[in-house]
């Protein structure tokens, strides 16, 4: 199962890299043939990886490709954004001055056209919106998807439909400030998430019209747009066949293989490592290497005290207390406290 798993994310790891020499790498007919012809042949990488990912219903799922970055020195996008709200801490602050600071930054920016957007996400729906003065867009996302891409997403498409208009002032509403910091410190960050660096090529278009202001604002203290935005994004019903970041896609499949594994291990009751361990995930790692193993020796009961006598070529030993054999039952809680505690 692990193995599968490793093979689907080096497999998408490709496809979302545009210069890798197998990105566009499409199995010749003749493979296929001789593996369905030799059921002793070893199937090749890709069909095995396409084999796991029809398993799980995955192979409709594409991923994003990465954009470059390689921004020459003089086109590095500077991105800078609004924060009327930076002095107060949303918890202190009742809503109605949130409000009322929100009415004076329009009266400030009364030139400037208003465009609110808003990402949400429930258990099973990610979605978000895109509020003009006349229009609203709605857009459904896989629910593989994060709220930071339905932010993201969002900010991205009110770009894009900004860059068809004639107008030249306007003011990007977000209630993400993360998406902002994001785009703000790219360039501290070796990995970067796909939309954002989209947001920051069409940004850096933009530039050349004059239009470089976002602004965040807080959310659900009663903003009309910001309201209005996050209302539209969870009605959104009109999917869309865009692709899906890698991260995205990763803790996606991720948590599909766990719980498919889980319901695996459910059903080795029988197997004598249940007992110790009846979750798949991994156990908290400890500061040393050194205590992990002596943890890990303990819990599956692989130690030299009811291991010895294998190596030694003796007769099993058996438990005084419960007449079984002593490899078959350890106390494993006892012996790792007195192995971990200091007076142990």
């Amino acid at each position: 199962m692990a193995a599968g798993y490793n093979n689907s994310f080096i497999e998408t790891r490709i496809q979302s890299n545009t210069n890798h020499p197998f990105h566009d790498f499409k199995l010749r007919p003749f493979l296929l043939r001789l593996q369905d012809a030799r059921k002793s042949f070893i199937p090749v990488f890709f069909t095995r990886v396409h084999d796991i990912l029809s398993d799980f219903n995955l192979l409709y799922l594409h991923v994003t490709p990465q954009p470059k970055t390689n921004f020459p020195p003089w086109g590095i996008p500077v991105v800078q954004f609004l924060n009327p709200f930076q002095t107060f801490i949303k918890s202190d602050t009742a809503d109605i001055i949130y409000q009322q600071i929100f009415i004076e930054h329009r009266q400030e920016y009364d030139d400037f056209i208003a465009i609110y957007t808003d990402g949400s996400k429930s258990a099973d729906h990610v979605s978000f919106a895109v509020v003009f003065p006349n229009t609203t867009f709605s857009v459904k996302l896989h629910s593989s998807c994060s709220v930071f891409t339905a932010e993201t997403a969002a900010v991205l498409l009110a770009l894009e439909k900004i860059s068809d208009c004639l107008e030249r002032k306007f003011i990007i509403y977000t209630d993400s400030l993360s998406v902002l910091d994001s785009l703000k410190s790219f360039y501290m960050h070796s990995r970067h998430h796909p939309l954002v660096l989209n947001v920051l090529h069409l940004l850096n278009k933009l530039a050349s019209r004059d239009f470089n202001i976002l602004c965040w604002v807080p959310s659900h203290v009663g903003i009309v747009g910001n309201e209005k935005a996050d209302k539209a994004a969870k009605l959104a019903t009109a999917p869309t066949n865009s692709s899906i970041p890698l991260t995205d896609f990763t803790k996606y499949s991720k948590l599909l293989f766990y719980t498919k594994w889980q319901r695996q291990w459910d059903t080795e009751t029988d197997n004598k490592l249940h007992s110790v361990k009846p979750h798949v995930h991994p156990w908290p790692s400890l500061t040393t290497r050194k205590a992990d193993t002596l943890l890990t020796r303990l819990r599956v009961g692989h130690t030299r005290y009811t291991h010895r006598h294998l190596l030694f070529i003796e007769q099993t030993p058996m438990c005084s207390q419960c007449n079984s054999t002593v490899a078959c039952r350890l106390n494993t809680y006892s012996l790792n406290v007195r192995i971990l505690t200091p007076n142990g």
